[in-house]
Parts: structure tokens; sequence; C-alpha cells
């Protein structure tokens, strides 16, 4: 398994401009909420696409029992995403830190260089990787903005999770389609209420 937690080569080797463990957490996601039955062939797949190298994602490698690990994790990290408190998130992150054993180390791995890792060892399941790194990052985001630069797409319908760590003001949508919808549907609320 590639449990990295800062790591950038294999990011670098996948054309990634750095690593970015929070986008893979929001992909993985939302790959789950829109199919709780995701394949093992398709998490494999993304979580190629976010730098993780395809031979560390074998069938054996990466088998189907942490393919269902890593759903259950996706599933409730999912529901941190989706919570719009930031005092409950700060304490929801606290635990899953503690719960994962999270204490900064250096691994070297099946090849890898040095790079960090904040599970309970080189021999943590796909879950306990996810979980520990996306905790991670969530944590320096939250700490970073001062406040969570994530959440649920606000437009009516649309249940997918964003990341608004670019610069600009908050976000409150997944994609400028819903934040136009959801624009445009106000306006004529406004409209209809107004004639």
């Amino acid at each position: 398994m590639s449990a990295e937690s800062g790591e950038s080569v294999t990011a670098e080797a996948a054309g990634m401009r750095g690593f970015r463990p929070a986008d893979r957490l929001k992909d993985l996601v939302n790959a789950v909420r829109a199919d709780p039955g995701i394949s093992r062939e398709a998490l494999a797949g993304l979580l190629t696409r976010h730098g993780e190298r395809p031979e560390d994602l074998t069938e054996q490698a990466f088998t189907g029992e942490d393919a269902e690990g890593l759903r259950a994790a996706a599933y409730r990290l999912g529901a941190l995403l989706a919570e719009p408190d930031v005092d409950r998130a700060a304490h929801a992150i606290n635990a899953l830190l503690t719960e994962c054993g999270a204490r900064p180390r250096l691994s070297r791995h099946d090849g890898h260089t040095w790079h960090l890792h904040i599970d309970r060892g080189d021999d943590a399941t796909w879950a306990e990787w996810f979980t520990a790194s996306s905790a991670l990052a969530l944590s320096q985001i939250l700490t970073e903005y001062g406040r969570m630069p994530w959440g649920e797409c606000a437009a009516p319908g649309c249940t997918t999770l964003y990341l608004g760590t670019g610069p600009g003001s908050a976000r409150r949508y997944c994609s400028t389609a819903c934040a136009s919808r959801a624009r445009v549907a106000a306006h004529r609320r406004r409209k209809r209420e107004g004639g």
C-alpha cells in the first residue's frame, strides 16, 4: 500500500502538482455517495488518478475486502464533509486522529522514497490510511482557513460535496453550473413574488 500523507513523488509521476489528500478525499467520498457499491476496480482507478501506483492497487494488494473498508471509511468521512458546524467538525477530526493513533512518522516501503505517515504503521489497512491522511488534511485546512472551506452543495437537489480551498470568497456550490442554476431560480422566484 502506498500510504502517504505528505508525499509528492507519486503525485508528480501522475502529473499532479503536489499531493492533494483533501481532493482525493472529496473525490472518493463523492464516488461512494454516487454509487455505494462502487467496484474495487473503480476505486483503484480513482486512487491511481490521485497518485497511487497501479502496482500497489492490484487485486492482491488492494483486495475486495480493502475496497469494502475504503467504501465504509469514505461514507463515514462524507458525514464529516457535510457537517455544517465548525466546532462539531473540529471535534470529529480530533476523534478520527485519536482513533487512528495518529502520530507523524517517516516511512519508506514498497520502493517509495521517504514520506510522511500518520497511521498506526506500514501494515495499516487502506481504510486506516485513508481515514488518517484525510483527517490530517482536513485539520490542516481548517487551521489554515479558520473555517471549513468544504461542504455539501447548496443547490436544491444536489448533494455533491465540494472543497473550496482556492482564492476568493467562501464557496457554497460544487460547480459553477449549480451556482448558476441556483441564482437563476432565485431570480425567477423574486420576479414571481414581486410581480
